[in-house]
Order: structure tokens, then C-alpha cells, then sequence
């Protein structure tokens, strides 16, 4: 039976159009009402995250920043796993090299250099997710939507990184190139700095946690403090950041626009995230007591 559900959340639990449609609401709030703990597990900070479960009525604990900070239902910090500031400081060294543009999750929110870039990443994500859009359609949607995520911009961000009271949670690097620049550059980082572990969640990103943020890592933790078995956790992923939570759960799905290799981690697949996939699946697994 299964007692605690971690959702992830763009691509999943989010459709397309960035909001959570009602028929997942519904879903999640039934599960809630089984005596299910329902959580999200995201790449987002909370107050992206924020947003749309407040606007679908979802209360919950949220996974953050891909593990790095925790919360429980009524938004108080419960862990926070940042990374090294030497390490940060090696990391900033070879994007500047490769001329990468990159921006830092910390404790005080996000930080980026460039708001121009910026919004061509989040319109690049919107196009990603919302295949008939043009890419100028992209951009202004990403330019409308831009005020909900909360970005400090700076002219630098390894200043802000050295602050002794910043934690820097995650770095995260867009390009337009995708493998062809993010591969060799993973690979670099990897070598160089094995305290860390990089994943993805989208096709023209990388995202750069501590070795010991990840949201399997997070979801273990949570079960073991609510005396919750691992055969009794489900999963639901699309990304390459969702793998480790998807490996941990005892019952696991990948969505149905999740890539092949993400579905080869989930012992289950159900339907898209722009048709109630998360909802189909959580209903799945209540009414055949997965």
C-alpha cells in the first residue's frame, strides 16, 4: 500500500501550459485524503515552486532545488545540503573558460547576470514543453511570466557566491547546443570535482548539486522519518533528475513524454503531463493497491 507519493513537477506534475490542471489536483487531494503524504520534488526553489501548487489549492511538503532544501507543509526549512564555496568557486572557473552562461540557487533565491538570457532559456523551456508554439510566441509568454520567479540579477555571481551568508544550492547552465556543449562540459566538472552530481531536466540545461542533493537522497530521508517502508513509496518522474527518486521508490512511473531512457528506470508509464498523467497514475495506484 502505498503511503507517500514525490511528484516531480515540470514535465509531470505541471502541464505545458505551467499550471497544474484539476483533474491532478483532484488526484493529489483524494491521495491526501487516504492518509497518502504527498510531496514535490523539483528543480525549482519554493517560491517557484510555489506558485502553481498554490493556484491549483495543493498543500504540501516540497523537495527543492533537486534535494538541496526541504520543507514541510508549512514552508519551515527542514534540510538545506549546499555546496563546497571552493567548489562553487572551481565550478565558475570553467564556465568562464568555455564562456558558459550559468546561474546559482542559493538559500536567498535565485542569481543570474543577465536577464536577456535569462528569458531565452525560459522561452526555450516553454517551446520545449509546448511543441506548437513559435519560438517568438515563446519568448513572450517566458517575458509575461517572468515576475513569478523571483531572480536577483547582478553583475556577478561569483561575488555573491563568496557572501558568508549565502548558501549556493545549485548552479545551472543553459545553451542553446545542448549535448554538443553540455556533455564535454559534465564531463570536465565531473572529473574535476567529484563532490558533486550533475543532472538535467530539460534538453539545452545542466543542473549542479552537491553529491548528497538529489532527490532520491531527499525522498529516503522523508520516508525514514515518517516510519514509511520504501516498498510503500511511489515515484513520478520525466527527467534525468527525477532517476534517483525513480531507482529508490518501490513503485515508480515515468510519464509519457518522458524520454526512453527515463521510462527504462519506472516499473510503470502512464499518460502525458498535458493528460492528467500524474492524476491517472496516483488513481492507478490507490484503486489497484500497487
Amino acid at each position: 500500500m502505498i503511503k507517500l507519493i514525490a511528484s516531480d513537477m515540470d514535465g509531470t506534475l505541471v502541464s505545458g501550459h505551467l499550471s497544474i490542471a484539476p483533474e491532478t489536483a483532484e488526484a493529489v487531494k483524494f491521495a491526501q485524503k487516504q492518509g497518502i503524504e504527498f510531496v514535490v520534488a523539483t528543480g525549482r526553489n519554493y517560491q517557484e515552486a510555489s506558485v502553481p501548487l498554490k493556484n491549483a489549492g495543493i498543500e504540501c511538503g516540497m523537495i527543492t532545488v533537486n534535494g538541496a532544501q526541504v520543507y514541510d507543509k508549512n514552508g519551515e526549512t527542514v534540510t538545506v545540503v549546499d555546496i563546497d564555496k571552493e567548489a562553487v568557486a572551481e565550478i565558475l572557473d570553467i564556465f568562464e573558460e568555455n564562456n558558459i552562461y550559468a546561474e546559482i540557487a542559493t538559500d536567498k533565491g535565485i542569481f543570474s547576470e543577465s536577464h536577456a538570457q535569462r528569458i531565452e532559456y525560459f522561452a526555450s523551456h516553454i517551446a520545449e514543453a509546448i511543441p506548437h508554439l513559435t519560438y517568438k510566441q515563446a519568448l513572450a509568454l517566458a517575458s509575461t511570466r517572468m515576475e513569478f520567479f523571483h531572480i536577483t540579477y547582478v553583475k556577478s555571481i561569483r561575488e555573491v557566491a563568496k557572501r558568508s551568508d549565502i548558501r549556493v544550492l545549485k548552479l545551472f547552465v543553459i545553451n542553446p547546443d545542448g549535448d554538443k556543449v553540455l556533455g564535454p562540459l559534465s564531463k570536465e566538472i565531473s572529473e574535476k570535482i567529484p563532490d558533486v552530481v550533475i543532472t538535467s531536466s530539460g534538453t539545452y540545461n545542466i543542473e549542479i548539486n552537491h553529491k548528497n542533493a538529489q532527490k532520491g537522497i531527499a525522498v529516503a530521508r522523508l520516508a525514514h522519518q515518517l516510519g514509511i517502508e520504501q516498498s510503500e513509496v511511489m515515484a513520478i518522474g520525466d527527467s534525468f533528475n527525477d532517476v534517483s527518486m525513480l531507482q529508490y521508490a518501490g513503485v515508480s512511473f515515468a510519464m509519457g513524454n518522458a524520454e526512453q531512457e527515463i521510462k527504462e528506470y519506472a516499473k510503470y508509464e502512464t499518460d502525458s503531463n498535458n493528460d492528467n498523467g500524474v492524476g491517472k497514475a496516483i488513481l492507478k495506484a490507490i484503486n489497484e493497491d500497487l
